[in-house]
């Protein structure tokens, strides 16, 4: 019994700042807050929560470090802390945080790419302009030409995001990106233990350029198709093949 009671401890409280947090978050989440407003200054916000001036300093930290909030130093109704427009490389690099500490298994990855990218695909089919196809036709060019794996796995991502900025739905496009610069490390991974490089090489700007081709001719169905087809293919025949090998030979 004395051991069973042992393992009990006391339950931690919250951090105060934490407390504070949540609060900002509800205002935001309900409506009552929103891009440009400012929030009430230090010593309100200290009374209408009942917390010390450190804890609130502390959330507003946070939140700026976030990029949810923006300091206005002086006085006047244009200082203090302005909700902020979240920019995209904020969200895209806390997806990618969050995925590299989670340690995702790698088929749960591929799964959410495969997934993700088929969608995006098809919208860039419907949607994508003449500047959408350039962009998506430049890393394309590039990775036509003899390039080292590195700057071929960096073309590779260019092309992967225009397509997902294409389909013209912003939060896609971002956790594409996200994603992909997760996975950016066992990619290269995989690519560098290549020692037929060259015949991989050829089999993605095939792929590439079938993808290419579906979205410019509006083939919404094939391009989503291709696109899955390449992503799933891709993991299978080379990155997974690749990576059980190298832990058969350590083994």
């Amino acid at each position: 019994m004395a051991e069973s009671t042992a393992a009990w401890e006391p339950v931690p409280r919250s951090r105060t700042f934490e407390l504070v947090l949540a609060r900002i978050e509800e205002q935001i989440l309900a409506g009552n807050l929103g891009v440009g407003d400012r929030l009430p200054p230090e010593r309100e916000l200290v009374e209408l929560l009942g917390v010390s001036r450190a804890a609130v300093r502390e959330a507003l930290r946070v939140l700026e470090a976030q990029g949810v909030l923006r300091s206005r130093v002086g006085t006047g109704p244009a200082s203090g802390s302005v909700i902020a427009a979240m920019p995209s490389e904020g969200l895209t690099q806390l997806l990618r945080l969050h995925m590299a500490l989670a340690n995702f298994p790698l088929a749960d990855v591929v799964e959410a790419r495969a997934t993700l990218e088929r969608s995006s695909a098809r919208l860039a089919a419907g949607r994508a302009t003449a500047d959408d196809l350039a962009r998506m036709h430049t890393p394309l060019a590039r990775m036509d030409e003899a390039l080292p794996r590195e700057e071929f796995n960096d073309c590779d991502t260019d092309f992967h995001v225009a397509i997902a900025e294409a389909g013209g739905n912003r939060l896609m496009a971002d956790m594409t990106i996200a994603v992909r610069n997760a996975v950016r490390h066992t990619l290269l991974t995989a690519f560098h233990k290549l020692s037929d490089w060259e015949a991989v090489a050829v089999r993605l700007r095939a792929e590439h350029h079938a993808i290419y081709d579906a979205i410019a001719a509006r083939d919404a169905e094939r391009a989503g198709d291709l696109v899955e087809s390449h992503i799933r293919g891709f993991h299978r025949d080379i990155v997974s093949a690749v990576l059980e090998n190298e832990e058969a030979g350590e083994a």
